[in-house]
């Protein structure tokens, strides 16, 4: 069996993504940037909202980087390091034994139960509840595979609220989750969409897996219509902005699920669609929540 040597060392945020790329070109597989405070109070997160992160990068970045067993590391490190005008800095080695990724990545997602009849079940597993309402996925790069919080607070409201032959938009539909859930629980007429093209063709073929009929299209696109459920998963950010493309495809007497909210932010997203609605707190979960109403 192959291995590799994985080689960890410290530098700054000025410094990592140029030491990065110097290590790459002197012969390193891969290397990548992590927060080298990770796990202690100093941790800092590089993810948020859009707007939220306003110094990318961390103070003490720890760099790993993958090379072969017979590379010259010490060399690579050093070159690495006057290309960036640093002195080489110490460096620590581990082996890196190869392993079934494929199995490894599977092995981290099991079956989802969202309630007594909906479950999220990723391709490879058996269904542990032939007679429930199964929703085949492969979690992707595309966000929706269940665990979320906001994606089983979005699954429990639609289970409440769609009926045989409702129409229902899914606003930012990544993976299709949510959309493609309508369409198992009887709804009609089923659209999805999304500004990232590779939501767009994941949700397709997530849907085409559960062999359901849902219109997924990228967002700058027209649509055309309304509907009587509109479901958003977003984030706060996007949700403030997209009040009014959101509540256009309202028809009268539609429901509306907001999520990707947290608790804190709720007043707010109430008052910005206040004009079109009233929302109130439908569920809550591990400090997030969705918020619903339904037009006059």
């Amino acid at each position: 069996m192959m291995s590799w040597l994985a080689a960890t060392l410290l530098t700054d945020a000025a410094h990592a993504e140029s030491f990065c790329d110097a290590l790459l070109e002197g012969g390193a597989l891969s290397a990548c940037i992590e927060d080298a405070d990770a796990g202690t109070p100093q941790e800092r997160p590089q993810f948020g909202e859009p707007g939220s992160v306003h110094q990318p990068g961390w103070d003490c970045s720890r760099i790993v980087a993958l090379f072969e067993p017979d590379a010259d590391i010490s060399g690579a490190i050093a070159l690495a390091s006057a290309a960036c005008g640093l002195a080489p800095p110490p460096f620590t080695l581990e082996e890196v034994a190869e392993q079934n990724w494929v199995q490894l990545t599977q092995s981290q997602f099991d079956p989802i139960r969202i309630s007594d009849r909906l479950w999220v079940v990723p391709s490879w597993h058996q269904l542990p509840d032939p007679q429930a309402i199964n929703l085949i996925l492969d979690p992707g790069m595309a966000f929706g595979t269940g665990a979320h919080p906001t994606t089983r607070l979005c699954l429990e409201w639609l289970e409440r609220n769609v009926t045989p032959g409702a129409s229902v938009l899914d606003y930012g539909c990544g993976s299709g989750i949510l959309a493609i859930a309508a369409a198992r629980l009887g709804a009609g007429r089923v659209c999805g969409v999304d500004i990232d093209p590779h939501a767009v063709a994941a949700a397709r073929r997530n849907a085409e897996a559960n062999g359901v009929d849902v219109a997924f299209a990228d967002s700058a696109e027209p649509l055309a219509g309304t509907f009587d459920l509109v479901v958003a998963n977003i984030l706060a950010n996007p949700l403030r902005l997209l009040a009014p493309a959101i509540c256009a495809h309202l028809r009268p007497g539609a429901k509306l699920a907001l999520s990707g909210i947290l608790s804190a932010q709720a007043e707010e997203l109430a008052a910005i669609y206040c004009p079109w609605l009233e929302l109130a707190v439908a569920g809550t979960q591990e400090g997030w929540i969705c918020l619903s109403g339904e037009c006059a």
